[in-house]
């Protein structure tokens, strides 16, 4: 799916506008760092800006992603791999899963609800 693959490319690259323009204003997201952000720039602020300069090779599960159009709206579940960096510089494997809510508006998909999520500790 395009939209996971834009999204994924904003993340490597820290672009957060190009992020941004694939997000409704008013978009809820839970993330692995912020619990809950109500619209889109409390997300940016509390999650992205939190994590995205940490990151590094993030990167969406395709071939594995679950995804499902309904009229207007869509969702798409996936994993997702990443390398994360510890304060020290010191490098770590992140990965997780996700469930995006998508609605499709005159100008595209756009994220109505995300959900990030680290993978369970073996």
């Amino acid at each position: 799916m395009r939209w996971l693959e834009e999204f994924a490319a904003a993340v490597r690259a820290a672009d957060y506008a190009g992020g941004a323009a694939l997000f409704d204003p008013d978009a809820l997201g839970f993330g692995t760092v912020a619990e809950r952000a109500q619209g889109l720039e409390t997300l940016m602020r509390e999650q992205w800006r939190q994590v995205w300069g940490s990151t590094e090779g993030f990167r969406f599960d395709l071939a594995g992603a679950r995804i499902e159009v309904e009229g207007d709206l869509a969702y798409a579940a996936t994993g997702w791999s990443s390398t994360g960096f510890l304060a020290d510089g010191a490098p770590f494997p992140r990965s997780g899963r996700a469930t995006i809510v998508l609605r499709r508006r005159a100008d595209g998909l756009r994220a109505v609800h995300t959900h990030f999520s680290l993978s369970p500790l073996p």
